[in-house]
């Protein structure tokens, strides 16, 4: 695999969690400013999020934003919930399975996150999808996230 496409090594990959990555897509024209994941490079090139959470045995990738309100983020820059395959949306409750991204309870129920292409070969992850380069790790620089708030539906 290229090495410029390596995003991280596995096991740096949460079983519990989801690790944040920022994307630049390779046509600025395919991402849409109302999704909650979109910011911008200093020299004002979009970018992305995308989440990496493992699952079934596998690493899987999607990009970070809620089906319900595309604005809100799954993952602040601080994990998000993970339980039982399921990645939790904290603003909606809403659940997602982590191995195929599809919403199986909430408000968008039925819907599937948006999924990035990651392969893993030996030790560590790598970006396949051909419609974004990786930039690094963490979040996307943006002026404001209108997904801040939320109503914990984890118990935490």
């Amino acid at each position: 695999m290229n090495a410029d496409r390596r995003i991280v090594a596995v096991e740096e990959v949460p079983e519990d969690s989801t690790l944040l990555v920022t994307l630049r897509p390779v046509d600025a024209e395919s991402v849409d400013d109302g999704e909650g994941d979109v910011g911008e490079s200093e020299d004002g090139t979009p970018e992305a999020e995308a989440i990496l959470t493992r699952a079934a045995g596998d690493v899987r990738a999607f990009r970070n934003y809620c089906q319900h309100w595309t604005d809100v983020r799954l993952d602040k820059d601080d994990g998000a919930f993970v339980r039982n395959g399921e990645v939790f949306c904290q603003k909606h409750g809403a659940t997602f399975e982590a191995d195929g991204g599809y919403c199986n309870f909430g408000p968008c129920e039925g819907a599937i996150l948006e999924r990035v292409d990651v392969a893993v070969d030996g030790d560590g992850v790598y970006l396949t999808d051909e419609a974004y380069e990786f930039v690094r790790l963490g979040h996307s620089h943006r002026d404001g996230d209108g997904g801040d708030s939320r109503i914990d539906f984890t118990g935490n």
